[in-house]
């Protein structure tokens, strides 16, 4: 069982997922017995933290279709990308002829922030528009690849609105006009197919934790042949990870990702049905009880399986969360909601303030279950008619004075 509240409706698995009990226990004995650092190798417990890393290696790998020595261990997919980006456009391998880089307007802030810091450098970074419904012209990419282009980054599943990009597409375009590809796959690795061979994928990102995986561990793919990626590092000090990311490797994390890397990759596409199920009876609930004041953004198809961002029109997405204290969703990417801005994602595809600020995430995930989308249903159609109850209860006065 999770640790997730039974009063509480848990559909913000895009955030971040409730930890697997059986994660727990492939990380338990790391912590308690095996303690070892993995780069102490002249004594016992070290030998048996390295060992445990490189089968973990070998599994996460699997499920990717790479050779193991092509995952480097971060600390989670925004250190992932940032080492992929910066560390590819450090390299004189990759740079003696090459000073582009481009990119999506509807990337994630680990994505488009490293690409903004590459600008005052030197490098040109040109930022793809989407249309209404976050999809990319493939034509308009196909143009901005030029013979001084180092890297295209497009992200495969869509934090926001689960939109899947077609990467197998973009990473066939990369390699024939001789640019590296890197893919933010933290929504989608192990939840949908990706094999880097067949996709021509040179740089993949991951995190643990939007698999049902601890938080503070991630990893970064780096193709090693056809073509062979260098990046330089971005942290320095004892050259761990054959020399891309040095510092003490974090053995009970890294084992809790292969665990929950294995688990979600061995019940994926039953997995994907049964959770696009409760998506859908969300979608159908939301509609049925709210007509034309639901509005949903993004396509449809294709679409994580356990994607709905949806718009209420004339509600404030804030205040409605407020009022539905018992249902666990996101009013904007969770690692930007700081900021207390608008979704630059739902700007990119166009959609104008109202909607922004009356749009809402759901995301479900491994533990979710009918009943409680169901109650997710009941409580924001609820908390919407008293809100609109509260809004024409205010008019009526202002008439009335």
């Amino acid at each position: 069982m999770t640790t997730i509240p039974d009063d509480l409706v848990y559909l913000d698995y895009n955030a971040t997922t409730p930890l697997d009990p059986r994660v727990l226990d492939a990380m338990l004995p790391a912590m308690r017995d095996h303690f070892g650092n993995a780069a102490s190798r002249h004594h016992a417990l070290g030998c048996d933290a390295a060992t445990r890393v490189e089968a973990a290696r070998a599994r996460i790998a699997e499920v990717l279709g790479a050779d193991p020595r092509e995952i480097v261990f971060t600390s989670g997919a925004t250190e992932a990308n940032n080492l992929a980006i910066h560390g590819v456009a450090a390299s004189p391998v990759h740079t003696r002829d090459r000073d582009h880089v481009v990119t999506v307007a509807t990337e994630h802030r680990a994505v488009l922030d490293p690409c903004e810091v590459l600008a005052p450098r030197g490098v040109r970074v040109t930022v793809l528009p989407v249309d209404s419904e976050g999809r990319l012209d493939l034509d308009r990419v196909a143009d901005a690849i030029t013979d001084r282009t180092l890297l295209v980054s497009v992200m495969h599943a869509n934090n926001e609105t689960g939109l899947l990009h077609p990467i197998e597409t973009l990473g066939a375009l990369c390699r024939e006009r001789g640019a590296l590809f890197h893919t933010d796959a933290t929504q989608s690795f192990a939840k949908e197919p990706i094999d880097v061979e067949s996709m021509s994928v040179d740089l993949l990102s991951a995190s643990a934790h939007k698999i049902c995986g601890p938080k503070g561990v991630g990893f970064l793919f780096v193709r090693r042949k056809r073509p062979r990626v260098r990046c330089e590092p971005l942290i320095y000090g004892g050259g761990h990870e054959r020399g891309v990311r040095s510092g003490t490797l974090n053995v009970p994390g890294i084992l809790g990702l292969a665990e929950a890397a294995a688990l979600a990759h061995a019940a994926r596409d039953t997995e994907r049905t049964r959770v696009a199920a409760l998506r859908d009876r969300l979608h159908r609930g939301l509609a049925s009880a709210l007509g034309e004041r639901l509005a949903i953004n993004g396509a449809l198809e294709p679409r994580l399986a356990n994607t709905l961002n949806a718009s209420f029109r004339g509600v404030d997405g804030e205040a409605l969360m407020k009022r539905v204290p018992d249902l666990a969703v996101s009013s904007a990417s969770a690692c930007t909601s700081a900021l207390i801005q608008p979704s630059h994602v739902l700007g990119a595809m166009g959609c104008d303030d109202d909607r922004i600020r009356g749009s809402i995430r759901f995301s479900a995930g491994r533990f979710t279950t009918e009943a409680e989308i169901d109650r997710a249903v009941e409580r924001i159609t609820s908390a919407i008619e008293s809100l609109e109850g509260e809004a024409h209860g205010q008019n009526d006065e202002s008439c009335a004075t």
